[in-house]
């Protein structure tokens, strides 16, 4: 799916907010736990170390927050919200939503609120779906929240997973401006390729069972070489489709976000496009692959370097489980002003 965006008005994002967990585990902290070291962990991966939830620490513990400073900056009440949207794959519990839980703690009593699953991909999915609300006027102010504990579903015994992943939130509010703005989406999903990154049971096909945990059922499987080559390739192809439906050469893309699995991974991607390195937003080696959480947080770091002025044209690219895929193309404004509210 592709599309551009401000033939239905101008939406932005106004205000940022993200979180991570206080904990920092280091690569020479994995190295006792599982037969790898800080020297293997870099040279594959970029990453130097990730941040890990506490064990009484869930997903909205992360994103109320990250929310409370995204609303702050945009200068909204929680009780204005008309919608609440948290992507992610590790929800407090299967219901109620975490969406749900957010609203109750922000005091957003008359916002809807759900969950969306499309791994990795999930936020730039939200800010589609976001878009759409408030481009054709069914809302007026949405909280779309990114963010995954996944050090609850990894397997601290498997080097192939434990490695790559990390904990985090981000969140921003997105609504009407009087320009710039969102341009423009491209999303999309090969089911197909689902059993490359999945976790096996818990759902309704394997519900959990004694067999199940102790076949360690309930943890994150993939297969690295198989989402690498997919990751490789999707990034770019789908950066490119949405910047030819927006009309924008690569050139004038000022923030390149991509999502934060593999240094490798943006490195290929950015060189492919053309983008240099100095556009390209990356802290995979500080936290890890956060999955929903990678990209926000990824902007709130960008804003926080001041390299979100309005005006720059940032491009949002990110992939995984499903498999999915999606980019953003976004006219950045100012956050907290311009907004018409």
């Amino acid at each position: 799916m592709i599309g551009s965006a401000t033939s239905n008005g101008h939406v932005s994002i106004t205000g940022i907010g993200s979180k991570a967990p206080e904990r920092v585990m280091t690569n020479d902290e994995l190295a006792k736990m599982v037969d790898t070291s800080d020297e293997w962990i870099l040279e594959r991966t970029g990453i130097r170390e990730r941040r890990v939830a506490a064990p009484d620490e869930a997903l909205s513990d992360l994103a109320l927050p990250a929310s409370t400073a995204a609303l702050e900056q945009a200068g909204v009440q929680a009780s204005a919200l008309d919608l609440i949207i948290v992507a992610t794959v590790t929800p407090d519990m299967f219901f109620p939503s975490t969406g749900a839980i957010l609203a109750d703690q922000l005091g957003a009593k008359d916002a809807a609120a759900y969950d969306l699953s499309a791994g990795c991909t999930g936020f730039v999915y939200a800010l589609a779906q976001a878009h759409g609300m408030v481009a054709s006027g069914l809302v007026d102010h949405v909280l779309v929240v990114g963010g995954d504990v996944l050090s609850k579903i990894v397997d601290w015994e498997d080097r192939s997973t434990c490695v790559l992943f990390g904990d985090g939130a981000g969140a921003v509010v997105l609504e009407r401006v009087s320009d710039g703005g969102f341009l423009g989406f491209e999303l999309g999903a090969d089911g197909s390729g689902g059993p490359q990154l999945y976790i096996p049971a818990g759902g309704s096909r394997a519900p959990a069972s004694a067999e199940t945990v102790a076949d360690k059922q309930h943890y994150a499987k993939m297969n690295g070489r198989e989402v690498f080559k997919f990751a490789t390739r999707i990034l770019v192809d789908s950066a490119e489709k949405v910047l030819k439906e927006c009309d924008v050469q690569v050139g004038e893309v000022d923030v390149y976000v991509p999502h934060q699995a593999n240094v490798r991974i943006i490195d290929h991607a950015r060189k492919k496009l053309g983008i240099p390195e100095d556009r390209t937003v990356v802290n995979v080696d500080r936290y890890g692959n956060t999955s929903s959480g990678s990209i926000p947080l990824a902007l709130g770091d960008a804003e926080a370097d001041g390299r979100l002025a309005a005006g720059e044209m940032v491009l949002m690219t990110g992939m995984g489980a499903g498999l999915t895929w999606g980019s953003a193309l976004i006219e950045w404004t100012a956050n907290g002003k311009g907004a018409q509210r």
